[in-house]
């Protein structure tokens, strides 16, 4: 199979039919031999009712049908365990990504040979104010901090070769951070393309304004993973050490002080009268917390520990969890 499309959607009913259509359309004229894999992510709209009858009708449609909404990280990772397709194309349900992109997207990562081929949105059909520059500043920073040159990490509308979401687990709300899971298990050679971006034609969004608040903190999160994730030590443990030595040498001058002006005759305070005894006491056990926890992400790597982020309601045509 060469394409496998993989469509996370929450309350979508209204496009998910034309949606179909057109990739369809797209698929038939250029001879693809492709699989559709929706995941329904807990949608208390039609949705469900609507994608069991596609199914029904079309071969190449697959569902999953999650039992409560558990965001689109979730949906994307169930959708990769299962694509069988040489590419594997992510899109949003909402009509706002256009199928008709993926021939070419198909083509970077065949014959240009891209492991990832992240969409740029340049032209904007959103508010200003509410998403298109907190998008401009977000991308900026996700840029500068990951060392990968991309426009729009956030575009629903990406290709990628099928080694590449075999090996990435997409967890929490990494979604937005692919290229740079990507990056991390070894797949550099990652691309962009500029895509056309759809006025949205049903609905309103799903996501508000404290997405790029949860963004900002989510690429701390793959910020620091990415530099100490499979080291913790390395971060802990120096930072631990570094405290404790300060706190050590800093008892030792309080210590040494005042024996010297006791050995002298000269008038010294009891230590524990000294507030500067307490905050090297305290550097010290800051520092050994510190290494404690080093030590026990460390540990805790050393466990392999799947543990099930959501639970499917049903599936049809093969979908397995």
């Amino acid at each position: 199979m060469q394409i496998s499309v993989v469509i996370p959607l929450f309350n979508e009913e209204e496009s998910i039919q034309e949606l179909v259509e057109w990739i369809l359309k797209v698929m038939t004229e250029h001879q693809f031999s492709f699989e559709i894999i929706f995941i329904n992510d807990g949608s208390k709209d039609e949705s469900e009712g609507i994608l069991n009858q596609l199914t029904q009708k079309f071969e190449f449609v697959h569902a999953i049908h999650f039992l409560k909404n558990y965001g689109k990280s979730q949906a994307l990772n169930a959708g990769f365990k299962v694509a069988a397709g040489e590419v594997v194309i992510t899109m949003d349900a909402d009509l706002q990504d256009n199928p008709d992109e993926i021939p070419e997207l198909y083509q970077m990562i065949i014959e240009e040979k891209f492991d990832l081929v992240s969409g740029w949105k340049k032209v904007r059909h959103d508010a200003v104010l509410t998403k298109n520059i907190p998008s401009k500043l977000f991308n900026k920073v996700a840029s500068w901090t990951s060392g990968i040159k991309l426009h729009d990490f956030n575009c629903g509308l990406k290709a990628y070769k099928k080694e590449v979401i075999k090996c990435i687990d997409v967890k929490g709300e990494m979604h937005r951070y692919i290229p740079i899971l990507a990056k991390n298990e070894g797949f550099e050679n990652i691309g962009e393309k500029v895509v056309k971006h759809q006025a949205r034609k049903y609905g309103s969004t799903k996501f508000g304004p404290e997405r790029f608040v949860h963004g900002f903190l989510d690429l701390i999160s793959v910020w620091f993973f990415t530099k100490f994730g499979k080291r913790p030590m390395h971060f802990f443990g120096a930072l631990g050490g570094l405290m404790f030595l300060i706190g050590f040498f800093a008892s030792a001058w309080i210590g040494i002080s005042k024996i010297y002006k006791l050995w002298n005759g000269l008038p010294a305070i009891l230590v524990t009268n000294n507030p500067w005894f307490y905050i090297a006491l305290t550097a010290m056990l800051i520092g050994i917390l510190l290494f404690i926890a080093g030590f026990l992400g460390e540990l805790i790597l050393k466990i392999d520990h799947q543990s099930q982020r959501y639970q499917i309601k049903s599936s049809t045509k093969k979908i397995e969890n």
